[in-house]
């Protein structure tokens, strides 16, 4: 943990972009959620969608983002990166879960992430229609915001797979056959694992109502504004060798160290990084 960034910048400006370029961006997405929205797909083969929404909600968060740190670095789903010398960099993903999205289904969220010389040091998911902010900043501990209402996130310290609930985008996210043979083993040995929750997956780790995410083909914006968020709130995020999961890729985050120590073993000699 690199603390030297607390000399450089204050807790509360960094709380108060986020908010602020949560509502910002959320005037934009509600008013497009659950509306007949063009769908572009950013792929010649398979299927990457974006909308208007995205690229709209990305840029009024690069815009709350220069209004109150105009040297720093930005880079963001769906346009080129901001480029500066700062140790500060913002990882934006505007709808994280766009599939989900336009089909109606308040599981995407609005990812922000802070980092200093490539550690993230604070996140954000934002799930505006159902009106929730998730926020952590490194040793100020994680939050859940509903309203003017804040509690305190606590990750489960169930450490047994027979009781641990589990959660993937989806069982087909993953990139070979012995990469889904190696989750399908885990997935057989959990109480109960889940499909279709994308960030609010992670959200759910976070706030103690689940024990495991599993995940393969993540991007860093998928995933930086998640590692403070679960760090925060007592849980581990690492890739499948146990490395920094800065730079995505293979994803496991766990509530504790116990029930890592156990899912890791069916993953660990799949790694890829």
């Amino acid at each position: 943990m690199n603390s030297g960034w607390k000399s450089e910048i204050k807790t509360n400006e960094i709380n108060d972009l986020l908010r602020e370029a949560a509502q910002e961006a959320s005037k934009i997405t509600n008013a497009f959620f659950r509306t007949s929205i063009a769908i572009e797909n950013k792929l010649n083969q398979g299927f990457d969608p974006v909308t208007e929404a995205d690229k709209q909600a990305e840029m009024a968060i690069r815009g709350v983002i220069n209004k109150y740190f105009p040297n720093h670095g930005i880079s963001g789903e769906e346009f080129d990166d901001q480029q500066s010398d700062s140790p500060f960099n913002w990882i934006i993903d505007p709808i994280d879960g766009t599939r989900a999205f336009i089909t109606g289904l308040p599981v995407w969220g609005t990812l922000i992430a802070l980092t200093y010389k490539n550690e993230p040091i604070a996140g954000l998911m934002s799930q505006p229609h159902i009106g929730e902010n998730f926020i952590a900043i490194q040793g100020e501990g994680a939050t859940v915001e509903r309203g003017t209402a804040q509690a305190h996130l606590k990750t489960s310290q169930v450490g047994d797979l027979d009781d641990a609930r589990m959660f993937t985008t989806s069982p087909r996210i993953f990139l070979s056959d012995t990469t889904t043979a190696a989750y399908d083993r885990l997935e057989a040995d959990v109480k109960l694992a889940r499909y279709g929750l994308d960030c609010y997956g992670y959200a759910m780790l976070a706030a103690g109502h689940g024990e495991l995410v599993v995940e393969e083909g993540l991007k860093d914006v998928d995933i930086a504004a998640m590692i403070p968020l679960i760090e925060e709130a007592g849980g581990i995020v690492t890739t499948w060798s146990g490395k920094s999961a800065i730079k995505g890729g293979q994803i496991i985050a766990a509530a504790n160290q116990a029930i890592y120590d156990k899912a890791i073993e069916y993953l660990a000699s799949h790694a890829t990084d």
